[in-house]
């Protein structure tokens, strides 16, 4: 199972969920992935961190009403100094939504837009070095830039986040670009002009690992969460995407026979 002490700079080294009702969702994500709940830190506003056999996964944080949306999953990518990334995103015409910020001695933190609105989490770490654990079940194992903006994303994310990129398919239905680092791909961004709904802001998406995605799914749904679509094979794995009960969205991977499990 692959495992990391420090994150590559630019890869994505953590997510979040804001969410509306935490209880609900500790006890959803603790069902279905097997994780452990820590105490909420209340010096930081209530923030939960999620771990799995012992190893952080993920985080959570109590929404605040009437402040921008919530039941959302964020992804945050690594830099090695957040003010000099943020200064870096505003001046290739970023909206800064939180400007750099330290957390303690864990680390610090930041939010900008990438070209097309996608929100865009920055974490320079210091005691807290992100999730330790990658495409395992209940843990993530991919992360994907859906945007309309697709040439100004990835020029963004070249130049902002120091990306190595590779194209994956250039088609006309179907653009697409990894992140490549040693080679390893860490994250994907797709041309999403002709898929995303008019009222659908451009969005990263996280995927979770499972062993079996049906099995997961229906799992969801005896949990009080919901199908948004159902597992299918596809040459990246098994894929579905689902909702907690909250409504945050997320996706499912599991191996299939295009993608045997490492």
């Amino acid at each position: 199972m692959p495992t990391r002490d420090r994150p590559p700079i630019g890869a994505p080294c953590w997510i979040d969920l804001m969410a509306s009702d935490t209880e609900r969702a500790i006890e959803f994500y603790s069902e279905l992935f097997g994780w452990t709940a820590a105490e909420p830190a209340e010096e930081f506003g209530g923030y939960i961190n999620f771990s799995k056999n012992g190893t952080l996964v993920a985080g959570c944080m109590p929404a605040m009403h009437g402040d921008g949306p919530s039941d959302i999953w964020s992804t945050y990518l690594a830099t090695d100094d957040a003010r000099k990334t943020v200064d870096a995103a505003a001046a290739h015409g970023s909206q800064v939504i939180v400007p750099a910020m330290d957390v303690g001695d864990l680390g610090t933190m930041g939010v900008v837009t990438a070209p097309g609105g996608a929100a865009t989490g920055l974490w320079q770490p210091g005691t807290h070095q992100g999730f330790g654990v990658l495409a395992e079940h209940g843990a993530p194992s991919w992360f994907q830039l859906n945007t309309r903006d697709y040439d100004a994303a990835l020029a963004f994310l070249r130049d902002v986040f120091h990306w190595q990129t590779e194209t994956a398919s250039d088609a006309p239905e179907f653009r697409y670009s990894v992140l490549t680092l040693g080679g390893q791909q860490l994250a994907g961004v797709m041309d999403a002009r002709n898929m995303l709904p008019a009222e659908v802001p451009d969005h990263w998406i996280v995927f979770f690992w499972v062993d079996d995605a049906d099995a997961a799914v229906a799992k969801i749904k005896k949990l009080g969460g919901s199908v948004v679509r159902d597992a299918e094979d596809t040459p990246y794995g098994r894929l579905a995407a689902v909702a907690d009960p909250n409504g945050a969205q997320f996706n499912l991977q599991a191996a299939n026979d295009a993608m045997p499990a490492s």
